[in-house]
């Protein structure tokens, strides 16, 4: 599979998105459309890969990087006019078959590349059409075939007769050829049609006229052909993938108690046994092992969840919780964190940026940014660890089996010894030796009737 190339069509304007953003950037399941192209090719052993641009294409070139090369189609005139903007690539790889797609088919799956390209190369063929056959084509192409069912053309709806509008084989905008072959007949293409541009299809009709083999791969899965033209379009080719990523992860032993509000990216993965509530989120390169408990209404993105563990309704980024682990309701874990194992974090708690001990428990209404914390500590509630001075971001350091008492605020940079204790609503500000307790609090001030002249102005709403 090493003689083998691609060029990737995303230089399209998508007027009808409506979006800031390129066409080729929209995503599906949070996932930009060109990242499933790309990974699909790369799942197929297509390496080299050439990515035409247009329309916002330093957006594109920034998000694909070096997964791609690139070459810039100045103006839209079509799919045949994309592909000569490729002719550098093409030259430099004119012995080889080239993959041709578009940005915008994210279901395109690898069987499909593969058993497409083992048609092609059995047969020898020029080109290799990948088709699929829907009962109501609407917009596209159609693969007009003759009475030997051999292939004639493919004909754009706008540019069919009635007869070809009742055709229900339909060109799915992917195709293989052979460099040379495409080579010899871009420069033959006009636009001769109702759109005035040049379609790759035509190239297809030349080579038949030029008796060069053609051959059609109709691929039994008809999502494979669908694009992206609107938001409507969009919005069903989530449904459909978001199907298609739960019914696999079902396969592999995952329990859903319900799809409602459920959206998983199609690089999660997610072990056996692990229960899935509804509203849950999860996205990214998020890995979760095995037997544990997501949801309800959680959200976790491009982080690493242990076995055995629930995460209820809370929201964890770009962070590691390892084996046995609780976290929620309502706590938030902020990128660069590690929750070791057997960790109990509450509700309404917030961790950022900072390294949590096996066996500590966090119950609730507390903040920990920026902190280096031990094993067995316990924070009391409404601790705070106080890591900005307002230009620096600062450390705490709070050692094994510490225990912070309620309302504890820990002004960064400090340290907490080991086993060391602070008392409720002490503000530390200096380092506490290990197996200390350390109390920080003004004297208690009792003023005597104060409430009596402070009822006067008080209007209340129950009176006895």
């Amino acid at each position: 599979m090493e003689k083998i190339c691609a060029i990737i069509l995303a230089a399209g304007e998508g007027k009808r998105m409506k979006c800031d953003t390129a066409k080729a950037l929209c995503k599906v399941l949070e996932k930009p459309m060109i990242d499933w192209i790309l990974d699909v090719c790369e799942e197929s052993n297509i390496k080299k890969k050439c990515v035409v641009v247009g329309n916002k294409a330093n957006m594109v070139k920034d998000h694909v990087k070096n997964r791609a090369c690139f070459t810039f189609q100045k103006e839209q005139k079509g799919t045949a006019d994309a592909i000569k903007s490729a002719m550098n690539f093409l030259k430099e790889n004119e012995n080889k078959d080239v993959f041709v797609c578009c940005s915008d088919s994210p279901l395109l799956d690898k069987k499909t590349i593969l058993e497409s390209f083992k048609l092609h190369k059995k047969n020898s063929s020029s080109a290799t059409i990948i088709s699929t056959k829907i009962l109501k084509p609407k917009n596209l192409g159609r693969i007009v075939r003759n009475k030997e069912n051999e292939i004639v053309k493919i004909v754009e709806k706008k540019d069919a007769t009635k007869e070809e509008l009742k055709i229900t084989e339909v060109n799915s905008g992917a195709y293989w050829f052979k460099v040379k072959e495409l080579i010899n007949v871009l420069d033959k293409i006009e636009s001769n049609n109702n759109q005035n541009e040049y379609y790759l299809t035509d190239a297809i009709h030349i080579l038949i006229k030029n008796n060069k083999k053609v051959s059609c791969y109709i691929s039994k899965k008809s999502e494979v052909i669908l694009g992206v033209n609107d938001k409507f379009e969009l919005l069903k080719i989530n449904e459909i993938a978001k199907e298609k990523v739960i019914e696999k992860l079902i396969e592999d032993g995952v329990e859903f108690v319900s799809k409602e509000g459920v959206l998983i990216s199609p690089d999660v993965i997610i072990g056996k046994n692990t229960k899935i509530f509804p509203g849950s989120i999860i996205l990214g390169k998020t890995k979760i092992r095995e037997n544990s408990i997501i949801g309800p209404n959680s959200l976790i993105k491009d982080s690493e969840i242990g076995k055995g563990c629930t995460i209820n309704s809370s929201q964890i980024y770009d962070s590691i919780v390892e084996d046995f682990t609780t976290i929620g309701p309502f706590s938030h874990i902020r990128p660069n964190s590690k929750i070791s194992h057997h960790v109990k974090i509450g509700d309404f708690v917030e961790v950022k940026n900072s390294n949590i001990g096996a066996g500590t428990s966090i119950s609730h209404l507390t903040y920990v940014g920026d902190s280096d914390v031990g094993k067995n500590v316990n924070f009391g509630c409404g601790v705070v660890t106080i890591n900005y001075d307002g230009v620096n971001k600062n450390r705490c350091n709070i050692s094994d089996g510490a225990f912070l008492g309620c309302n504890t605020n820990l002004v960064a940079p400090v340290k907490v010894g080991k086993n060391s204790y602070t008392g409720a609503g002490s503000t530390i500000t200096k380092d506490v030796p290990d197996e200390a307790l350390a109390i920080e609090r003004t004297k208690q001030v009792n003023v005597k009737d104060f409430s009596k002249k402070k009822l006067k102005g008080r209007k209340l709403k129950v009176k006895d």
